[in-house]
This record gives structure tokens, C-alpha cells and sequence, in this order.
């Protein structure tokens, strides 16, 4: 077009004109007398009725800052090769972008879309801001190509937002926006950091297999409605800390490669987190489960960390994790956590109502059949073997624990222990078996359950042999003063279940931590405890009992052989004195007292008359034997501690088998 005929068309244009320069280059020049012809004198900002600039070039600075479009907007497939400006914009109709370029920065702070929104397709090589925005009605971003920051900071999105396979190269700033309609970020992908801080979702927010390459930030975020992240991959960071899901959270088969935090989230609805996996750490602490009836099964290959967390409804956990911590959990109802490879920590934590912990065995399975796979913990210790590593502070009157490992569990402190319950095959650690030399003699220690505190405080000793473990870090010291109740306790747990002989190990426990306890257990009472101990290992080793019984019939035989028995039975002697004149004679009668004799006084007849007589003092009984005054002494003494040894020995075997 000729210069003067330019001019003539843009002389005869006012405000609020229909305008169509499909496919015309625009210089910056031409754009801005484009403008001036179109500013309304009132405002003086450009006023356009329907606009057609699709595929239209813009050569410089395009700037439409403050314009109205009272009508359509045409721009797809329209190229800025410079900046785009679009701050303030009115768009009374559609506005549709789709497929534009945008090579430059493209500004659209504070514009106000009342109509459709489309930017479908378009690519932003630059920043795109588009701080403070309104979208009344309908904004599509689908497959939109964001190279620079996407900056949405604080736009208000009145209905529906869809992003879905939008590419995110740069930083995605939606910090502060609201989405009053359902928003779309399906198979969306982030490369750079994804930041939603504080942003509302009012209705769904779905953000089905989306990936976030770096840190996703959706700190303090409201999702009003169900949140879907099902098949979703952070790579980075993902920060849901103080977040709120008044609806359902769905993280369905979602990855976790980095830390995930929920801490100090709130849970309104269900917490849906089938098949999910947490490469690194899964941080719920504090975090608040209202409604959830069930949470998992979810793989973690770090800690599941739900310490100081609150649930308020019936809730099952399904977890398989190296780490699960539990400390000063409140449980507001029943509930039951089933793991795999984990080891708790349960210290402090607070439940009203019945909980138990097993362990699960096989891989858990989801509600269509297919198994949850978990080989992301294929480097980790038996799947079944789940450990119980501190249950300090606990009320443990509604606990129930199913096949765990108890071995380095912290006791000390624990409330009620004596109504714990422990069902299936719950294992605790064992003293040293081998024999160790101290002090030029050899200590063996029997074979028995003991707790982790008694090997802490036993390998804390100056002269402890080998074999007891040492307390890890933060374990604490107890001592035998703090012990012995804990094993009392948890040997009528043992008891209320009729399994007397589980509960003989800690009764043996409780005996010996009485036995060191130099604080609460008197002298005299140690002294006692140290021969009940030494003779009969408190009535629970007959082994003992009975290796005392035959070395004191030995002694005994042996002491008879040589003082005990008379060489010959003495025989009766009658003695009397005739009256001289006769008459009536009076006899006495007597026995010599038996003598021992002065040859071999140990041959076999002496061993077979000591034996009878030593067997007869086991049961209680009177052999009949002529005994020298030393044998008659050693026979009562026989006859007092022979039966007692025998009975150590009966009880002993009656702990261990009666039922």
C-alpha cells in the first residue's frame, strides 16, 4: 500500500472500528499509527472493535498496552519478534493466540480476558508474564510452549484453566493464583521449577502424568475440590508443605525421585496414595488425616516420616519403607499399620483407641489384584522382618504388635506395658552364647530373651565381655533400677496370654536386673537373690538345679563313705546286778555308740549302705542306716537341701513346659 493511501485508510479509522490485517508485517511505525488512529479521546488508550491479525508480523516493541478489544481478537498464528505488549488490555470477546509466537517478551500484566482466552499451541521464547490477569471465562494453554518464566503470579482464573501437555522450559510462577474453575494440567511438563505457593484451587485441579524436572512448590496451596496427581513424576523437590486438600488427594501411581513434603498438610478427604513411590523421603510431620480410611500401599525407599501427624478416623496404613517414624503420632481412632521392610519408631506416640503393627509378608496387592512392585527396596533386610526400634512413652493398653522384631526396641518408659499384646512369631534379642574369660575364669551367659536396654547397660559396664550390643545414639541410659519393671511388666503380658513359658525369660530378666540393682534391692536381699540365682537360675534353669542336687549327693556319699557309717550295726547289751540273797533283778539295756572303722573305709559295701542312705534324704526319707554322731549331721543336712535342689529342679521344668 502507497504511503498516501495508508494514510487515508488510517485518517478514516476511529475508535472502536472492525480492523483486519491478516497477515500484514508490522513495523513498530506502522503499529503505533495503527494506534493512534484507533486512541479514543476520553481514555487515550486504542480502542478496537473485532480485530483480525492472525497470522500478522510484528516487527518491533508490539505495543497494545491499556487497549480495549470490544469485540473478537484475532492473533493466532501471529509473530512478535520482539516485545509484546499487553499490559492492561481489555478483552471485551475472545481473545485467541493460538499458535502465535512470541520471540520477545510477551506482557499481558493486569489484562482482563472476559471472554475465551486462547493461547493453544502458542510458544513463549521469552518471558510471558502475565501477573494480576483475569480470566472471566474459559483460558486455554493446551500445548502452550513456555522457553523463559511463566510468570501467573497472582492472575484469577474465574473458570475453567487448561494447561494439559503445556511445556514449561523455565521457572512456572503461579504463586498467589486462583482457579475458580476446574484446572487442567495434564501431561503438562515442567523443566524448571514449578512454584504454586498459596495459589486456591476452588473447583478440581488435575494434573494427571505431569512432570516436574525441578522443585514442584505447591507450599500453602488450597485445593478446595479433589486434587489429582495420579501417574505424576517430581523429579525435583516436592513441597505440599501446610497445604489443604478439602477433597480427595489422588497420587495414584504417582514418583517421588526427591524429598516430598507434606508436612503440616491438611487432609480433609481420602489421602490416595495407591502404588505410589518415594524414591528419597516422604515428609508427613504434622500433617493433619481427618477422614482418611486408608493411606497406601505406597513404596518408600527412604523414611516416612508422620511424626507429630494426627489422624482422625479409622485409618490403615499400608507401607513399605526402610524407615517409618511415628514419634508423637496422635491416633483419634482405631487404626492398623501393615509393613514391609520398615523399622518404626513409635516413641511417644498417642492412640485412644485398639492399633496394631504387622508385618506383612507378601508384596501388598491393590484392589484390582495387581501387586504393588517394591524392588526399589531389593537392597533392604528381609521384607518381613519389620523392626520395632521404640515404643518409650507410650500407653501400650490398646497396642497390638503381629510379627515384629523386637530386638532393639526401647522399653523404658513405656505405660501399661503389661497390656500389650503380642501375637504371630515376635522376636527380641538374646544374650551372648559364648563362653568369655574374666579375670583368669570363664562366664557364659544362658541363653534367654532379653530386652536391648539390658544389653545397653550391660556392654556400658568396665568389665563386659564381648557380645552385648552397645546403646545406638539417643538410646538413653537405664539401668537395672528402671529395667526390672519393664521386664515384670511384659512378663504378665506374657502371662494374660498363657504363654507361661515365654514369660520365664523375663521373669529371669526381672530377677536379674533386682539382682544388680544396687539402689532399689537391699544387701541382704542381692545376697539371697545371688543364691537363688546360683543354685537354680531363679527356678528356671533344672539343668542348674540338678548339677547342684548330684554334686550334693557326691559330697554326701563321699562324707558317709568316710565319717557316716558305723564300721559294724552295735549290737544290744543287757546289764543288771543279782541281789546276794536273791530276789528281784533289774537289767539295762543299751547300744554302743556306732565307731568308724579303723581300716578301708571305702569300698564298696560303705559306698552301697551311703547311697541308700543319700537317696532316701532326696525324697525326705529315713534310711534306718546306723550312722556315727558325723553321719547323723550330715544326714539332716542331706535331708534339708537335697529336696529343696530336687524341687528347684521339678519347678524349673514345670516353667518352661506348663501351659
Amino acid at each position: 500500500m502507497a504511503d498516501a493511501d495508508r494514510d487515508t485508510y488510517l485518517a478514516g479509522l476511529t475508535p472502536g472500528t472492525d480492523i483486519d490485517h491478516r497477515g500484514t508485517p508490522f513495523t513498530e511505525p506502522l503499529l503505533s499509527a495503527l494506534l493512534a488512529s484507533l486512541c479514543d479521546p476520553a481514555t487515550p488508550h486504542p480502542s478496537f472493535g473485532s480485530a483480525w491479525f492472525e497470522s500478522a508480523t510484528f516487527t518491533g516493541t508490539a505495543g497494545f498496552e491499556s487497549a480495549t478489544f470490544t469485540g473478537s481478537a484475532w492473533f493466532g498464528s501471529a509473530t512478535f519478534m520482539g516485545t509484546a505488549g499487553f499490559e492492561s488490555v481489555t478483552f471485551g470477546a475472545d481473545a485467541r493466540f493460538g499458535s502465535a509466537t512470541f520471540m520477545g517478551t510477551a506482557w499481558f500484566e493486569l489484562a482482563t480476558f472476559t471472554d475465551y482466552a486462547g493461547f493453544e499451541s502458542a510458544t513463549f521464547m521469552g518471558t510471558a508474564w502475565f501477573e494480576l490477569a483475569t480470566f472471566t471465562d474459559y483460558a486455554g494453554f493446551e500445548s502452550a510452549t513456555f522457553m523463559g518464566t511463566a510468570g501467573f503470579e497472582s492472575a484469577t482464573f474465574t473458570s475453567d484453566a487448561r494447561f494439559s501437555l503445556a511445556t514449561f522450559t523455565g521457572e512456572a510462577r503461579f504463586r498467589s493464583v486462583t482457579f475458580t474453575g476446574t484446572a487442567w494440567f495434564g501431561a503438562a511438563t515442567f523443566t524448571g521449577d514449578a512454584e504454586f505457593e498459596s495459589a486456591t484451587f476452588t473447583d478440581y485441579a488435575w494434573f494427571e502424568s505431569a512432570t516436574f524436572t525441578g522443585d514442584a512448590i505447591f507450599r500453602s496451596v488450597t485445593f478446595t475440590e479433589a486434587a489429582g496427581f495420579g501417574s505424576v513424576t517430581f523429579m525435583g523437590t516436592a513441597g505440599f508443605e501446610s497445604a489443604t486438600f478439602t477433597g480427595d488427594a489422588i497420587f495414584r501411581s504417582a514418583t517421588f525421585t526427591g524429598t516430598a513434603w507434606f508436612w503440616s498438610a491438611t487432609f480433609t478427604g481420602n489421602a490416595g496414595f495407591w502404588s505410589t513411590t518415594f524414591i528419597s523421603d516422604a515428609m508427613f510431620g504434622s500433617a493433619i488425616f481427618e477422614r482418611a480410611a486408608s493411606i497406601g500401599p505406597l513404596v518408600c525407599a527412604g523414611r516416612v516420616r508422620l511424626s507429630g501427624a494426627v489422624f482422625g478416623g479409622p485409618v490403615t496404613l499400608l507401607l513399605a519403607a526402610r524407615r517409618v517414624e511415628c514419634r508423637r503420632t496422635r491416633w483419634s481412632a482405631t487404626a492398623e499399620l501393615r509393613l514391609r521392610y520398615a523399622t518404626v519408631d513409635f516413641a511417644h506416640a498417642v492412640f485412644e483407641y485398639p492399633l496394631t503393627i504387622a508385618a506383612e509378608p507378601s508384596p501388598f496387592v491393590l484392589a484390582d489384584g495387581q501387586p504393588v512392585p517394591d524392588g526399589i527396596l531389593a537392597g533392604a533386610p528381609d521384607a518381613a522382618r519389620v523392626r520395632v526400634v521404640s515404643l518409650r512413652g507410650v500407653d501400650a493398653a490398646h497396642l497390638v504388635l503381629a510379627d515384629v522384631d523386637l530386638s532393639g526396641c526401647l522399653f523404658a518408659g513405656t505405660v501399661h506395658l503389661d497390656q500389650l499384646r503380642l501375637e504371630g512369631a515376635c522376636s527380641f534379642d538374646t544374650a551372648p552364647s559364648r563362653t568369655a574369660w574374666r579375670h583368669g575364669h570363664p562366664v557364659r551367659f544362658t541363653d534367654r530373651r532379653t530386652l536391648a536396654e539390658e544389653h545397653h547397660w550391660r556392654a556400658s559396664q568396665p568389665e563386659a565381655i564381648p557380645g552385648w550390643n552397645v546403646a545406638v545414639f539417643s538410646a538413653g541410659h537405664v539401668g537395672p533400677a528402671q529395667l526390672a519393671p519393664v521386664y515384670r511388666a511384659l512378663r504378665k503380658s506374657f502371662e494374660d496370654s498363657k504363654n507361661e513359658p515365654g514369660a520365664a525369660d523375663f521373669y529371669y530378666g526381672e530377677m536379674e536386673m533386682r539382682r544388680h540393682d544396687r539402689e532399689g534391692t537391699t544387701r541382704t536381699e542381692r545376697g539371697l537373690l545371688h543364691g537363688y540365682w546360683a543354685l537354680s537360675g531363679y527356678g528356671l534353669r533344672a539343668s542348674r538345679a540338678l548339677y547342684w542336687l548330684a554334686a550334693t549327693m557326691l559330697a554326701t556319699v563321699v562324707l558317709l563313705m568316710g565319717f557316716g557309717i558305723a564300721q559294724d550295726s552295735p549290737k544290744q547289751e543287757a546289764t543288771g546286778t543279782v541281789p546276794a540273797g536273791g530276789g528281784k533283778v533289774t537289767f539295762e539295756i543299751d547300744k554302743a555308740d556306732p565307731q568308724n572303722p579303723k581300716g578301708d573305709r571305702f569300698n564298696g559295701e560303705r559306698f552301697e549302705k551311703a547311697l541308700n542312705v543319700t537317696l532316701n534324704s532326696v525324697v525326705f526319707r529315713s534310711s534306718g542306716q546306723d550312722l556315727t554322731t558325723t553321719g547323723t549331721y550330715i544326714e539332716m543336712t542331706s535331708r534339708l537341701t537335697e529336696p529343696i535342689l530336687l524341687g528347684l529342679a521339678v519347678l524349673a521344668i514345670r516353667n518352661r513346659v506348663k501351659r
